[in-house]
């Protein structure tokens, strides 16, 4: 299965690729979105106000959190949905890691990643990531990562378990589903350390807050987020 997995990234990298919004063959290998279609991204521009946005303003509400940034507004049926789409269930983690180089390049022109110490992506279950291969949310840590030199600490954080999905269930359904979800199994890996949480998508804030829960009880902790897009709610 892994084998298979590589060789379709290798016939990916070779052959022609078109970009994930607007079908456009692409002229650059390694890249998923056209020149139009980047320029064209519903951004947030919290990367302005990384202490205050928003975003960080919902967070306080729920928990302890230093700063957070989402880097688009998400709408399901926006073109630029099709990137999450993509990231989530067309098998192209590539697309991930080109939208956390993406995001990463931009928020270096801030003072975002300043004492941030690991990049901490938001896990799957063991069960949804060997359906899909991959966690899209460690992808776009990877492609952080090779921005900022930051290192990337993936198994920190376990799901518990899945319970149901989040994608019909009402802001405190959501809050209830996750709590006590997520549990750190390398508390030395994070203690004493401003950890940057990694998502796809932000809508409630209810996974964040229960990661951020989890990591707050190693001492020392400080959190950040930062996701590629935010649900307008």
């Amino acid at each position: 299965m892994k084998r298979l997995y590589w060789w379709r990234r290798l016939m990916e990298f070779l052959g022609p690729q078109y970009c994930v919004v607007c079908g456009e063959r692409l002229g650059v290998q390694g890249q998923s979105l056209c020149t139009t279609c980047v320029m064209q991204l519903p951004r947030t521009d919290f990367l302005l106000e990384p202490d205050e946005n928003p975003m960080v303003q919902m967070l306080w509400k729920l928990t302890p959190i230093r700063r957070a940034v989402a880097f688009i507004h998400y709408e399901p049926r926006a073109e630029s949905a099709r990137i999450v789409y993509y990231m989530k269930y067309k098998d192209r983690p590539d697309t991930a890691e080109d939208m956390g180089r993406l995001m990463a390049r931009e928020l270096l022109t801030t003072a975002f990643f300043d004492g941030i110490d690991v990049v901490v992506p938001v896990p799957l279950t063991r069960r949804r990531q060997w359906q899909r291969g991959y966690n899209q949310s460690e992808h776009l840590a990877v492609g952080i990562a090779e921005v900022t030199g930051l290192p990337v600490a993936a198994k920190v954080l376990r799901r518990r378990q899945f319970r149901r999905s989040q994608t019909q269930l009402s802001r405190q359904e959501r809050m209830d589903n996750v709590e006590g979800m997520f549990e750190v199994r390398n508390e030395a890996a994070v203690r004493g350390r401003h950890v940057l949480l990694v998502d796809d998508i932000c809508t409630t804030g209810a996974t964040l807050t229960a990661c951020s829960a989890a990591l707050s009880q190693v001492a020392g902790v400080t959190v950040s987020a930062l996701t590629f897009g935010l649900t307008k709610d």
